[in-house]
């Protein structure tokens, strides 16, 4: 069975830890402080710093946040899946950060992390409605990821497909420079109005 540790509870959080409970996985949820237990019967909680449980691991913050994370975790993630979720961006302005431009958040956490950790880029395409729902106007939600670690792919696969998503693999680990370009782009039409929240981009079969 697959465990999954889900660091943050947001929007995105909470739709990542939907998938993994219809997935049937054993889910951690980590905040910055105790967490009441009023969320899912079949999760456990811990405070971030607390030992992580999850084969994978989900970084579901903003990327600000990341430092204080390595902080507590860079060297107990040995021989997990650390999967990147982010899309950097300024909301005042809504560019990206100049220092990511030529590079990704993922290829970045990739080079701070041991070697045994593999990295990931997956879910910065989706918006949280679309995970939720697991639809997207009329087909399967989609979820696109990036990585060099065929493992820590196919087992992403595995918990996608028996939450009823389609996974599709794009490539390694530097195809989330293209990946987190599409987030950008549907983060601006989604706050611009020119979509919806609870749209997203589709990949037809």
């Amino acid at each position: 069975m697959t465990s999954i540790s889900i660091i943050g509870r947001g929007k995105m959080g909470s739709a990542i830890a939907g998938i993994a409970q219809r997935a049937g996985a054993q889910i951690q949820l980590v905040n910055r402080s105790a967490t009441p237990a009023d969320d899912r019967p079949d999760t456990t909680h811990a405070v971030l710093g607390e030992d992580l449980t999850g084969d994978i691991v989900v970084l579901a913050v903003p990327h600000g946040a990341y430092p204080n994370i390595l902080k507590h975790y860079r060297d107990r993630l040995g021989g997990k899946v650390v999967i990147d979720i982010s899309n950097p961006m300024d909301f005042t302005t809504y560019e990206q950060p100049e220092a990511l431009r030529n590079t990704s958040t993922a290829l970045e956490l990739a080079r701070e992390l041991p070697e045994d950790v593999a990295v990931l880029k997956a879910f910065n395409v989706n918006l949280a409605d679309t995970l939720k729902t697991r639809t997207n106007g009329m087909t399967a939600t989609t979820v696109l990821f990036a990585g060099d670690d065929a493992a820590g792919k196919l087992a992403l696969t595995e918990l996608l497909q028996a939450a009823g998503l389609r996974a599709v693999d794009v490539g390694p680990l530097p195809r989330s420079v293209q990946l987190e370009a599409m987030g950008y782009l549907q983060i601006v039409l989604a706050s611009s109005g020119k979509t919806r929240f609870e749209s997203g981009f589709s990949l037809l079969p």
